[in-house]
């Protein structure tokens, strides 16, 4: 009975640790504008170069930590089939902000079977890649993990060129202020359904929980975990127009300070002990956080 006692909570570790952000993705129709966007809010980003399927590009924000902020958007003379079949397109061409995550199992075949053997719907293993503007060729492989592609459980990655040519394409991190991805903000219809089907897929304990009437949502965050559940407060709310739009999803992220002075910010909320503050949602067309 001891011998299964310390084998479970050994495990439990291990699982919260497959919640590591890899990356984090920010859609929209126009790289460019996207670029000047960040870069007006203090953040300075770099051209990554075009997908491999033939509709999409990228620009990174990498950190410290080895996690990256991803802007994607349409490429300029884009496939209309490929753009209409890409799992993203109505998060692409609907100027969504936030999209997707990723995280980085250090086995995905293993992480895939243990997610089946705890109810998870996965897809296919899927290849990609892209060239990068100085023509380094990069090489992955992705999974989605419930019913879609990083919208709500974190898709997994897996590099089969060197993972630092992902995320440095500048052979260092694109900034120092912030040190990487702190929290992902999830809006959910239903939060405590989102919360059972978080606990069950990782074997979670139960939540934290708070109300932000600023910000609009009754929150729940599972602590050692990046993940933030968001319902909204009130009816007509910014996140309950943005789960009719786009369904249950990411709706914001949230960088963690370094230790340099960060840029100054919108005054924020504290949650869970934390002050968070807001850059200016409205110039950059999506939220972002620091804490």
């Amino acid at each position: 009975m001891l011998r299964f006692a310390v084998a479970f909570i050994a495990v439990l570790p291990m699982l919260a640790q497959e919640l590591k952000v890899d990356h984090v993705t920010v859609a929209g129709r126009d790289l460019r504008y996207m670029m000047q966007a960040l870069h007006r809010a203090g953040i300075p980003s770099e051209y990554g170069g075009p997908h491999a399927n033939h509709a999409t590009e990228m620009a990174i924000t990498s950190f410290p930590d080895g996690s990256y902020l991803e802007l994607i958007a349409i490429q300029r003379r884009a496939d209309p089939a490929a753009l209409a079949a890409h799992p993203w397109h109505v998060f692409l061409e609907g100027n969504a902000g936030p999209c997707a995550w990723a995280t980085r199992p250090p086995d995905i075949a293993a992480e895939m079977e243990r997610l089946r053997a705890a109810s998870v719907p996965v897809s296919a293993l899927q290849r990609d890649g892209r060239k990068r503007p100085d023509a380094v060729e990069l090489e992955w492989e992705t999974v989605g993990v419930g019913p879609n592609r990083g919208t709500f459980f974190p898709f997994l990655i897996h590099d089969f060129t060197p993972r630092e040519r992902r995320a440095y394409p500048s052979g260092k991190p694109t900034v120092a202020n912030w040190s990487g991805i702190a929290k992902v903000v999830i809006a959910v219809r239903d939060l405590d359904g989102a919360i059972a089907q978080f606990q069950r897929a990782y074997s979670l304990a139960a939540p934290e929980r708070q109300d932000d009437a600023d910000f609009g949502a009754r929150l729940a965050w599972f602590r050692g975990t990046p993940v933030v559940l968001a319902t909204p407060l009130t009816s007509g709310s910014w996140i309950e127009t943005r789960i009719r739009r786009f369904g249950d999803g990411p709706s914001a992220f949230v960088l963690a300070r370094g230790k340099k002075a960060a840029y100054a910010v919108k005054r924020g909320s504290n949650w869970f002990g934390k002050q968070v503050a807001w850059f200016d949602a409205a110039s950059l067309g999506w939220y972002l956080g620091e804490e």
